[in-house]
């Protein structure tokens, strides 16, 4: 931008005689080339921090472009967009978030059709779920992969419960390849669909719904790359699922977040009954007992939600909620017979009590994460679970508020 020249030779904010700044009269300056760009670092406005980059060609009225996105892709049918396969902070707060269960069920993306890489015509078309920790795992392991992803309304839930629930579907894969006019993307008739979205699929009705041929491909998105290489090839291993520490651990923080709402309600009602005492009501009764109730509680919370999944292989029983039994009374003695040896005998076994109920219940939900059961077993066993857990709990209570009052 050229300065304006005056007779002096004065940069473009000096100011004519009287005036006290350069921006009091800008209505004086002559505009300046519509051709010349605003983006050019140099030339920073006289008045103000230096403006922005411009406008995305691909920002629209009343949309929002997700972080994960990298451009477009153009189809016949419009833009695509492409998926970064590298994860950012943003990616990994999400993922911290929903492991803990905050607005877990909100953690969704739109359904449709996305792309890694450059895809062609001829580019395999992967299927997956609209939640987005399915979706980070896809776009993560398929970097060098041109490949497009079919994205279905899962409501926000991954591949395997959605398979089970009847979302991840025939139905909803024959809508989803109709509404995006997959047909006239690509020039073949295939779809790579995860292996265990087989439970809600059928694919012969998805090859008569909408023409497709449905590949299963492997358990693992990490696999999805050297499937795709090898000719949708199973290799050994790709059909086998595994469950080792670390892949138990990382549902530990979700499995607690589900039941801390009524941990916090069980707790304070807790601290409420250990204060009743022969003078009908003692609230330094409330906070020292109800302190000892609520640690048992969190005994139990920690032996049935941690130890069951730590120590999973290797606790016999079949039945998840006589693991937690085990490992509640396994940590369940240390807190009366260790740490609070003055108490009474009903406070002692009362507290065993609790501990046992509350880690033979955090065990059971954790029916709902492993390989290892089916729905009509895991129903089976809620109907022998539950009923001892609560009896246990209920004599607990009684034999708790018993000897606060003796």
């Amino acid at each position: 931008m050229k300065p304006i020249q005056n007779e002096k030779e004065e940069s473009c904010c000096a100011c004519p005689p009287k005036q006290s700044s350069c921006c009091d009269n800008l209505s004086q300056l002559p505009p300046l080339p519509m051709a010349q760009s605003l983006a050019d670092s140099d030339d920073a406005p006289c008045c103000g921090p230096k403006q922005g980059p411009p406008a995305s060609p691909f920002d629209r009225p009343g949309y929002t472009l997700c972080r994960f996105v990298d451009g477009f892709v153009d189809t016949p049918l419009g833009p695509v967009p492409r998926l970064k396969n590298d994860l950012d902070w943003f990616d990994f707060a999400g993922t911290l978030r929903a492991r803990t269960g905050i607005s877990r069920d909100q953690y969704k993306i739109a359904p449709g059709l996305y792309c890694v890489g450059t895809p062609r015509k001829d580019s395999p078309v992967l299927v997956t779920a609209n939640y987005k920790l399915s979706l980070d795992c896809i776009r993560k392991d398929t970097a060098a992969l041109d490949a497009w992803i079919l994205v279905l309304d899962t409501r926000g839930v991954n591949v395997w419960c959605a398979a089970g629930k009847k979302n991840f579907s025939t139905a909803e894969i024959i809508y989803q390849v109709k509404r995006v006019q997959l047909d006239k993307i690509v020039s073949h008739r295939e779809l790579i669909v995860p292996q265990l979205g087989a439970p809600g699929v059928a694919a012969h009705l998805v090859k008569k719904g909408c023409g497709f041929k449905v590949f299963w491909g492997p358990i693992r998105s990490s696999e999805i790359k050297q499937y795709v290489e090898n000719g949708k090839k199973i290799e050994d291993g790709m059909r086998s699922i595994t469950f080792s520490l670390a892949e138990r651990l990382v549902l530990v923080p979700v499995e607690i977040s589900l039941v801390m709402k009524p941990s916090l309600i069980i707790i304070c009602a807790f601290f409420v009954l250990s204060g009743l005492s022969p003078d009908i009501f003692s609230p330094a009764q409330a906070v020292g007992r109800g302190g000892v109730g609520a640690a048992a509680y969190g005994m139990g919370l920690l032996a049935g939600a941690v130890l069951v999944p730590a120590l999973l292989p290797w606790l016999p029983f079949r039945s998840f909620y006589l693991k937690g039994i085990l490992t509640g009374l396994a940590l369940g003695v240390l807190l009366p017979w260790v740490c609070f040896d003055n108490l009474l005998m009903i406070e002692k076994v009362s507290l065993l009590l609790i501990s046992c109920a509350v880690s033979s219940y955090a065990a059971m939900n954790f029916t709902g994460t492993t390989p290892y059961t089916s729905p009509s077993g895991v129903e089976k066993e809620m109907r022998r679970g539950i009923p001892l857990q609560g009896g246990a709990g209920f004599i607990a209570l009684i034999l708790w508020v018993w000897g606060g009052v003796c």
